[in-house]
C-alpha cells in the first residue's frame, strides 16, 4: 500500500475556510452530471432521429453506467501519479471533449461507445473530489461540505430538462450538446489555471487495497443503499420523459419543463440535508429518506396525471436528502488513506445497478407492459433499504482524520 507522507497530506480545516474549494469541485461535478443526465430530456428526439426503440434507449443509459463502473480502474492509477487535483483536471477536459463527437453520430453503435467514454470521464471525478473534501475539511463539517458538493445532482436534474426545453426551440439535440461541450471546455480551462485543493496522491486500487474494501460487509450494504437511491433518482429520471410522453400524453416541452421545475425541491432540501445529517446522524437520515422516497416512487407509477404532478415534486426532495449522509457514511467504513478507493469502487457499482440496469429494465417493461410497472418495481426495491441499514457498521475510523 502506498504511504502518504505528512507533508503531502493537508491539515483539515473548518468548512468556512474551504467554501471556495468546495464550490469549485461542486461546479465540476455539476458539469459532468448534466452531461450524463442531459440525454434523458433529449431521448424522445434521439429516438426519432436515430430510429431506435424504448429498450434501445434504455440501453444507452446502461452504457454510461458501464463507463462509470470502469472509472475506478483509471481513477486510482491517475490520482496516484498526478494527485487528486490532476485527476479532477483530466475529468473536466475529457467531459467536454467527449461530447463533441456525440453530436455527429447517425447510428446507435458509435453513440454507445461515446456514452461509455462520457461515463468514464464523469466517474473519475467523484473519488478524488470526496477524498479532497474529507481530507481538507474537518470531520465535524463533512455533512455541510458534502451537501454543497452533492447539490450538483439535484441542480443537474433541474437544469438539464430546462436547458433542453429552452435550446431545442432553436437547435436540434445535436446543437444542444455542442453548446454544453463549449461550456464544459471553458470550465476545464479555468480549472487548469485556477484550480485548488487535492495536492496529494490517491491510492492505487490494487489487489491488496481492493481486497480490504471488498471484505467489509458494510461496504456492500452501502453499495446496495446507493443503488436504491440512484435508481429512484437517476434511474427514474432517465426514463421519466418517455413515461410522461408515452403514457400520460404530455408534449415533450411540457414534460421537460415539469421535470425540471420538480427538481427544485431536491435542490432546496439538499442544503438543509447536510445540517440535518450532522444533527441526527447518518443512519437515521438514510432510513427516513429511503423509506419515504420508496413509498412515493411506488405512488409515482400508480396515480393519475393530476396526482402525478404533485408526487413528482415530492419524491426528488426526499431522495436528495439521502446523499450527504450516505457519502459521509461511506467515508467512515475505511481508513482515511483508502477513502478514495472506497469512493472509487462503491458509487460506480451502485450507479451500474440503479442508473444503468434499472433504466434498461424500465425501458424493456415500457415495451412489453408499461413504464409505470417498471417505476413501481424501482420503488419496491428502495423499500428494502431501511432494513439493510440496521446491519450497517460505521465509526471504525472516527479517530483518524486527514488523507
Amino acid at each position: 500500500m502506498q504511504d502518504i507522507g505528512i507533508s503531502d497530506c493537508p491539515m483539515p480545516e473548518p468548512f468556512r475556510g474551504k467554501i471556495g474549494l468546495t464550490v469549485f469541485l461542486a461546479w465540476l461535478f455539476y458539469l459532468g452530471f448534466v452531461t450524463r443526465v442531459m440525454f434523458a430530456p433529449l431521448m424522445p428526439e434521439i429516438e426519432k432521429d436515430l430510429g431506435i426503440s424504448h429498450g434501445q434507449a434504455g440501453s444507452l443509459f446502461l452504457m454510461i453506467s458501464v463507463g462509470y463502473l470502469l472509472a475506478p480502474l483509471c481513477s486510482g492509477l491517475i490520482s496516484s501519479k498526478i494527485y487528486h487535483r490532476g485527476t479532477l483536471n483530466v475529468s473536466a477536459w475529457l467531459i467536454g471533449l467527449s461530447l463533441i463527437p456525440v453530436a455527429f453520430v447517425h447510428s446507435i453503435a458509435p453513440l454507445r461507445m461515446f456514452l461509455l467514454i462520457i461515463g468514464l470521464a464523469a466517474g473519475i471525478h467523484l473519488p478524488s473530489a470526496i477524498a479532497t473534501i474529507t481530507a481538507e475539511i474537518r470531520k465535524e463539517d463533512w455533512g455541510k461540505a458534502l451537501s454543497v458538493h452533492q447539490a450538483a445532482p439535484p441542480l443537474s436534474f433541474i437544469s438539464a430538462p430546462l436547458i433542453a426545453a429552452m435550446f431545442m426551440q432553436w437547435f436540434s439535440w445535436r446543437g444542444v450538446l455542442l453548446i454544453w461541450a463549449g461550456l464544459a471546455l471553458l470550465s476545464a480551462l479555468l480549472y487548469t489555471f485556477r484550480g485548488i485543493g487535492g495536492d496529494f496522491p490517491g491510492q492505487l486500487p490494487g489487489p491488496e487495497n481492493v481486497k480490504i474494501i471488498l471484505s467489509k460487509p458494510s461496504f456492500w450494504i452501502m453499495v446496495l443503499l446507493f443503488a436504491m437511491a440512484m435508481g429512484g433518482n437517476a434511474g427514474i429520471y432517465a426514463m421519466l420523459p418517455l413515461f410522461l410522453v408515452n403514457e400520460h400524453g404530455m408534449a415533450l416541452s411540457n414534460a421537460n419543463t415539469l421535470i425540471g421545475l420538480s427538481q427544485i425541491s431536491g435542490l432546496l432540501i439538499m442544503f438543509a440535508a447536510g445540517w440535518i445529517t450532522d444533527r441526527f446522524g447518518q443512519k437515521p437520515t438514510m432510513v427516513f429518506t429511503l423509506l419515504t422516497a420508496g413509498i412515493f416512487t411506488v405512488l409515482l407509477g400508480l396515480v393519475n396525471t393530476q396526482w402525478l404532478r404533485i408526487i413528482i415534486f415530492i419524491q426528488p426532495a426526499l431522495l436528495s436528502s439521502f446523499f450527504p449522509g450516505a457519502f459521509a457514511a461511506l467515508s467512515r467504513i475505511a481508513p482515511p488513506s483508502m477513502r478514495s478507493v472506497s469512493s472509487a469502487l462503491g458509487p460506480p457499482t451502485s450507479f451500474m445497478i440503479g442508473g444503468g440496469i434499472l433504466p434498461s429494465v424500465i425501458g424493456y417493461m415500457g415495451e412489453t407492459r408499461s413504464f409505470a410497472a417498471g417505476i413501481i418495481l424501482a420503488g419496491s426495491f428502495m423499500l428494502i433499504g431501511p432494513f439493510l441499514i440496521f446491519f450497517l457498521r460505521l465509526g471504525q475510523y472516527d479517530d483518524e482524520s486527514g488523507c
